[in-house]
């Protein structure tokens, strides 16, 4: 066959495949920006947009471009600053301030975005993207609330874009593992899971920061606070610290339960719970301490979540610890052994057994640790994913929707991240003071008790106030609709 006509006839399949696409579609052209939803050749590129360009964006950004099949296109970060390094490894790329202005020049010239900002802006960045057919990575935690986590599972099924969130344990072998030797039937029937952190390691439970600091030149302060309340500018925000600020973000459990309790959430037969409850601690700022601190998340707190099994078998007993606290180390586990790693941990109590894994859910094994001889039996059956939690995104957005795989689509990550967020919803329950009881005690902190759910309707029924913290009330001009 000659050059030509060989050229010609790869130009009529491949305008064919278009066309048909296009007619299930209901499109009759083709712009470059629906290729993103894929329609991309195998000898294209995937043309990725950074919201959130500095601290881990920087990295995420750097980990999707070790792809050969990615190009970093267009960068948007609020604070110049923040963003330098990666202005410098991807100079080619357009920059700019304002994600929405980024989206809306660039979106004839991207294929998908990754979205690292702060927590609080998760949610409106991410949609906008999905709004445009881009494919999304949103690091974790998926929202800021509940009601966002919501919106974005039926934002993926809507959109049919390629969906991540970034708790790249989900990636990892160690989940996959853990399966394994629960379907082995290892430990029996799990009755209840416990995970734990030692984040914080940013300020929590501090009174609201005051003073007046000129705003940075490099920095668009008011684009920076996005979604949440005007404040005046302070250092004690950003460019790190905001994580443990309410308007913010979500705190210790917030940045580490997609992390940590991923395992319990992939494994057990569960989707929401049905309660909520929690202790929680506070620095000491006087008599009236906690009422003080209700801007910042607290010091460390403990949460019960109870789910009603979804193979009808009872109820799953879920706990979470953080600052520093833990769960009572299990009898099978000798002194001088490791009860989870450093950065946390998790433990599945069944009953037959126990067992235990490191944060991310690496390193998985049964206690007493001498029964793991046991374990080398146990076949491997679940696929694992050597290309990584990034890259495995990346080939998925290339295979294009419902064809490509990825660990934490968001029909997955949605849910998984309501789960975790009702923790937060009790803390800020607890720290909730009736305006009407003076003083301080029992009788002023009334949300300080068993929270019950209606996860079909998102509501607390049995403490009203408890349903301002379901749902934000965003800033003029900003909004979350399908």
């Amino acid at each position: 066959m000659s050059k030509k006509v060989k050229q010609k006839t790869n130009n009529s399949r491949r305008k064919f495949l278009q066309n048909a696409s296009l007619a299930a579609a209901g499109y009759f052209i083709v712009p470059r920006h629906v290729l993103g939803r894929g329609y991309i050749a195998p000898s294209d590129k995937l043309n990725i947009a950074g919201i959130g360009a500095g601290g881990k964006g920087e990295s995420d950004l750097k980990s999707f471009a070790e792809s050969p099949k990615v190009n970093i296109v267009a960068l948007c970060d609020v604070d110049d600053r923040q963003s330098v390094k990666s202005r410098q490894n991807f100079p080619k790329a357009n920059y700019y301030k304002d994600f929405r202005e980024m989206l809306a020049k660039e979106k004839n010239n991207i294929d998908a975005c990754s979205i690292s900002t702060p927590d609080h802006t998760h949610a409106v960045a991410t949609l906008a993207a999905m709004q445009l057919g881009k494919h999304v990575y949103t690091q974790k935690p998926l929202t800021h609330d509940i009601y966002e986590a919501r919106i974005l599972a039926q934002a993926a099924k809507k959109y049919k874009v390629v969906t991540q969130m970034g708790n790249q344990g989900g990636s990892g072998d160690g989940v996959r593992r853990m399966k394994e030797l629960y379907d082995a039937g290892l430990i029996g029937d799990i009755v209840e899971a416990q995970a734990w952190t030692n984040r914080p390691i940013w300020p929590q439970g501090v009174t609201k920061p005051t003073g007046t600091y000129p705003v940075p030149s490099e920095l668009d302060w008011n684009l920076w606070q996005g979604t949440a309340p005007r404040e005046e500018y302070n250092p004690a925000y950003l460019p790190f610290n905001w994580r443990g600020w309410w308007n913010y973000g979500t705190g210790a459990l917030g940045d580490m339960a997609c992390h940590i309790m991923d395992p319990i959430y992939r494994i057990l037969p569960i989707d929401f719970p049905s309660s909520a409850e929690c202790s929680i601690a506070n620095q000491w700022t006087g008599m009236n301490q906690e009422a003080n601190n209700i801007a910042s998340c607290p010091v460390s707190s403990i949460i019960h979540l109870e789910y009603p099994r979804k193979d009808k078998k009872g109820t799953l007993k879920v706990s979470w610890y953080d600052g520093g606290l833990l769960p009572k180390r299990p009898d099978e586990l000798k002194p001088e052994e490791d009860f989870g790693n450093w950065d946390g941990g998790v433990l599945f109590i069944g009953t037959k057994g126990k067992l235990l894994a490191d944060c991310y859910g690496a390193n998985p094994r049964l206690l007493p640790l001498s029964k793991n001889d046991s374990a080398k039996a146990v076949k491997e059956t679940i696929k694992r994913v050597p290309e990584g939690h990034y890259l495995q995104w990346v080939n998925a957005c290339m295979e294009g929707y419902g064809k490509g795989v990825t660990s934490s689509p968001f029909e997955y990550a949605g849910p998984f991240t309501e789960s975790i967020l009702m923790g937060n919803l009790a803390i800020r329950s607890a720290l909730y003071t009736d305006p009407n009881v003076s003083g301080w005690g029992k009788n002023k902190f009334t949300g300080r008790k068993k929270l019950l759910w209606d996860a079909q309707n998102m509501k607390i029924t049995n403490f009203d106030e408890a349903n301002q913290f379901v749902k934000r009330q965003y800033s003029e001009g900003w909004s979350l609709t399908l």
